[in-house]
């Protein structure tokens, strides 16, 4: 993401003062000259938006660096690169600090069974990641039922149940076309009777703009009602993710995201952007098609990611 904005940082400190000027006395360190700052701080916006940060968020974090080195001293030692660029990490952290969602450490607390309901268009890869989160479950010992309620594609329940074979969970499902929330229901049901630990809930999402498709959600979470509910997002998708996840907050509420093709995506835009729009936090992120390819999310990683030089 930010390997163009390194070069233009560079440029900026070649360019001999650019934006900082010396202290004649003392050696309390070099002063930003904010005038001079505003024309950096411009061509940092657009880096972000060419990340596909979204506009009011790349405003924030822009607005939040400009407050911060507004009159700021860069200490002696410090080059300016490195000044900005630690002032950048902070306005940035600023936009990831949201509340987290421990996943796993809300299953050890809650009673049984755990329900979790995953939201989210079509070909982000949302069953897989059930699968996932499945595996994971299990390999920490907790029993595992899903409920295939995307009814309307035949291939979704194809693909769960070989999920299903490979991971060994419970797999509840009903004829293609069936009532989405009679499937949750069956669900968690079965759960409850045979004592299990978890159920973990796929969903259709042909268009997130359908009402219908909305009017199904809402169904879905007051049948099955589940204690958290994952929005599945494509970080390719740049700003279409971040609409779908507000469409989709408002209509069911999203506790958490989940960021699937973060592998291959170099910007980490949509993790900013989906954050600061819904003020939920991101959960888990995908980095890969195996089931051990899903790690929590930590804050920290995605900075230091946004900031590598590859």
């Amino acid at each position: 993401m930010f390997k163009s904005l390194r070069d233009r940082l560079r440029g900026w400190q070649d360019s001999a003062d650019a934006a900082v000027r010396e202290e004649a006395i003392g050696d309390t360190g070099r002063k930003i000259d904010t005038k001079k700052l505003e024309g950096i701080l411009y061509d940092l916006e657009i880096a972000l938006l060419e990340s596909d940060v979204a506009f009011p968020v790349a405003k924030r974090i822009v607005d939040a660096l400009a407050d911060d080195l507004s009159d700021k001293r860069i200490a002696r030692g410090v080059s300016f690169e490195e000044g900005i660029e630690r002032a950048l990490r902070s306005a940035v952290m600023k936009v990831l600090d949201i509340p987290p969602v421990d996943f796993f450490g809300t299953l050890e607390k809650v009673p049984r069974p755990f329900v979790v309901m995953f939201v989210g268009v079509n070909g982000t890869g949302k069953t897989t990641t059930i699968a996932k989160l499945a595996f994971h479950a299990q390999k920490k010992g907790y029993s595992c039922v899903v409920a295939a309620a995307d009814t309307f594609r035949a291939g979704a329940i194809e693909q769960l149940e070989r999920h299903a074979e490979a991971v060994g969970f419970k797999l509840i499902k009903h004829a293609a076309g069936a009532d989405p929330a009679a499937v949750a229901y069956d669900a968690v049901e079965h759960a409850r009777a045979r004592s299990k630990d978890v159920v973990l809930i796929d969903t259709a999402g042909r268009m997130q703009t359908n009402t219908n498709l909305m009017d199904q959600m809402k169904k879905i979470k007051r049948v099955a009602d589940p204690q958290l509910v994952l929005f599945v997002g494509d970080a390719l998708a740049g700003n279409d993710a971040v609409e779908q996840a507000r469409q989709f907050h408002e209509a069911v509420g999203i506790d958490g995201v989940v960021l699937t093709k973060i592998d291959a995506d170099a910007k980490g835009g949509a993790a900013l952007s989906i954050a600061h729009t819904i003020g939920r936090p991101v959960v888990f992120v995908s980095i890969g098609q195996g089931y051990l390819d899903i790690r929590k999310f930590d804050a920290t990683w995605l900075v230091d990611r946004l900031f590598r030089e590859d």
